[in-house]
């Protein structure tokens, strides 16, 4: 039987202040991408773990850049193209009356980026996740601490890695398959 790819390696800590020194010392080492999980928040554990740059905010520009273009040409289109009128000797592509719905579009075509882009960035929605495979990952809701290194992580080393986790005290190092 053909095993599953490998997702990382994880390990499980029982002190809040085991997890952080972890993620300091995880982070020192030059791993960037791992994650925790935990029971509850813990404060110093935001500032342990190394932040990717957010792509939302480029998702959201994006989808306001095509709203904003879109619902300009839309009207453009209608007004010049399609359908012209000429009421009043106006000039058909006044472009001041185009500024309400083109607003409108960029902010409608901002927020379905938005709520879209989340969805995508967090993989959601994700009925199964690969941690869910590691038998003691059940108490990372109750009281214990979670520290999961991912194998696309540039510096991921299966022994390596495990054995970093192992020197760091923790209770149980485990790899987790996809």
């Amino acid at each position: 039987m053909k095993q599953a790819p490998l997702y990382g390696v994880a390990a499980e800590f029982d002190d809040p202040t085991a997890i952080v020194a972890a993620a300091r010392r995880l982070a020192d080492e030059g791993y960037m991408k791992f994650e925790a999980y935990t029971p509850f928040h813990i404060e110093e554990l935001s500032g342990a773990i190394p932040v990717r740059r957010p792509l939302l905010p480029l998702i959201v520009l994006a989808g306001g850049v095509v709203g904003a273009v879109g619902g300009f040409f839309m009207l453009y289109y209608a007004t010049v193209i399609g359908y012209p009128l000429n009421i009043g000797g106006r000039p058909p592509d006044s472009w001041p009356m185009y500024i309400p719905i083109t607003f409108e579009l960029t902010v409608l075509f901002a927020a379905l980026f938005a709520v879209f882009g989340v969805l995508a960035l967090c993989r959601l929605p994700m009925p199964y996740h690969p941690l869910f495979g590691v038998e003691s990952f059940a108490r990372a809701s109750q009281d214990r601490f979670f520290l999961c290194v991912e194998a696309d992580d540039p510096k991921f080393d299966r022994q390596e890695t495990a054995n970093l986790l192992r020197s760091m005290n923790a209770l149980e190092v485990n790899d987790v398959f996809d």
